[in-house]
């Protein structure tokens, strides 16, 4: 539609502020990834030319952040993305959630697809447990897209200054389910873990290896399964390990989820919970007190690691420095039913004497 005559039009604004017309738009829009000295200008220009809006009445939009996650369907998923949205409404932004799952944009991560977030008009990007190349976080920054990653699924990222992330004291709680586990005298303690390119499932491995050496003990390579996070995951390493001939007494889980998986090649093999094996998981999720027996875990506050994202995101959109490139989030134990002293040890057998009378 052309302007009518004499209206004042947003090129001629642009031109008079010295600013480019998507800069224009954006004051006009209350985008927040404008300066404050910027926004004063062209809206002092904007004043002084009378500008009046091609449509009147109509709505402006808000500002957009786009979510990328690389799974919708798990419980850690939908509580980071009830923080990245409880954080957006608090700061007016509307937030797209996409997945690299088969119902996910089909060019999802390449140069065009950061092109089109941006032509959209987002403000920045949010991804989830995604792995991301250098190409692709440059691809990102090309288009003028602040990036914030929550879990990296690429060690490599860490050494990127560009890049910000979001994650839980990962090291610590590995540590954390494994002292737990030897302070109740288990000795032969197996890890479940999630996949080497994952940031945290490197972290929570280390965290187990630190407390087993501070005990004085090597884990057998046997006893460590790098498989991933998912339930197939945990019960068939699981499953492996409780065939060897010197079983592990205790597993540490990488997830909940995967927790779960142990649980269940456990059944398989008729053992009794926690009396036969204890399960540590990782998260403090809705199946962890779904499980039966409800599940030790690690607690990492996912929701607000969402929160934090979303908050880090603006900053980097309004051109603050970050006060750290790489955000860790306190973890802590919460001990529930699936983790006893060892079958044979003096407290174990009464334990096992006080639960015979009760039942009697």
């Amino acid at each position: 539609m052309q302007s009518k005559p004499g209206r004042v039009t947003l090129t001629e604004v642009a031109q008079q502020a010295g600013v480019s017309k998507a800069t224009v738009s954006k004051v006009l829009n209350r985008r927040p990834d404008v300066a404050d000295s910027t926004r004063a200008h062209v809206q002092t220009v904007l004043e002084s030319l009378g500008y009046e809006p091609t449509h009147r009445g109509r709505p402006e939009a808000r500002p957009t952040v786009s979510v990328l996650f690389k799974d919708f369907a798990t419980l850690y998923s939908s509580e980071v993305l009830a923080g990245v949205v409880g954080a957006a409404q608090e700061h007016g932004i509307s937030v797209v959630a996409s997945s690299l799952e088969s119902e996910g944009p089909p060019n999802a991560l390449t140069p065009a697809w950061f092109g089109e977030l941006a032509d959209l008009g987002h403000i920045g990007l949010i991804t989830v447990t995604t792995t991301l190349s250098g190409g692709e976080v440059a691809a990102c920054r090309r288009a003028g897209l602040p990036l914030v990653v929550i879990d990296p699924v690429e060690v490599g990222l860490q050494a990127d200054e560009s890049v910000l992330s979001v994650s839980a004291t990962n090291w610590s709680g590995g540590m954390q389910a494994t002292e737990h586990l030897l302070q109740l005298g288990h000795r032969r303690i197996g890890l479940v873990g999630g996949l080497p390119a994952s940031r945290p499932a490197e972290h929570r491995l280390h965290g187990y290896l630190a407390a087993m050496q501070r005990a004085g003990l090597e884990p057998e390579p046997e006893l460590i399964e790098l498989a991933g996070f998912a339930y197939e995951d945990g019960r068939d390493a699981a499953g492996r390990m409780l065939d060897l001939p010197e079983p592990p007494t205790a597993i540490v889980a990488g997830c909940d989820i995967s927790a779960l998986g142990v649980m269940e090649a456990s059944r398989l093999r008729g053992l009794r919970l926690p009396d036969d094996l204890s399960i540590v998981g990782f998260d403090d999720s809705l199946a962890a007190s779904w499980s039966s027996p409800q599940l030790t875990t690690v607690r990492q506050p996912v929701r607000e690691m969402g929160r934090a994202a979303l908050r880090e995101l603006l900053a980097s959109v309004r051109g603050l420095a970050p006060e750290t490139h790489h955000l860790e989030l306190s973890t802590a134990l919460v001990v529930r039913d699936s983790t006893a002293r060892p079958r044979g040890s003096a407290e174990h057998g009464r334990a096992e004497g006080t639960r015979q009378r009760v039942a009697d």
